[in-house]
């Protein structure tokens, strides 16, 4: 039952990035959106990550690291969504073109 739970667990964080990836190709056109599939991809992986180094060696300790890595991505996006708004108005990525500061 353990052992499925982490397999269970493994699968789910696969399916998870796989889909988010899936819905970042297609959902490319605003800022907010491929910030939110980046989110969704280190969810997976945060999930997959549990599920791996949980049933090899005992501890999560790479996971928590990978969290701190999508608190600082997120903080970086966000930052950047607003500097965006701010300096045009509209959050596509096609004025990233002509983004300087």
């Amino acid at each position: 039952m353990f052992i499925s739970t982490f397999l269970d667990l493994f699968f789910v964080g696969i399916m998870v990035v796989c889909i988010s990836i899936i819905t970042l190709f297609i959902q490319r056109i605003h800022l907010l959106m491929v910030l939110l599939c980046l989110e969704m991809v280190m969810l997976g992986l945060f999930f997959f990550s549990c599920s791996y180094f949980g049933l090899c060696s005992g501890s999560c300790y790479v996971a928590f690291v990978l969290l701190s890595f999508a608190a600082c991505e997120a903080s970086v996006g966000l930052s950047l969504l607003v500097a965006l708004i701010r300096s045009h108005g509209k959050d596509f990525i096609s004025l990233f073109c002509g983004f300087s500061c």
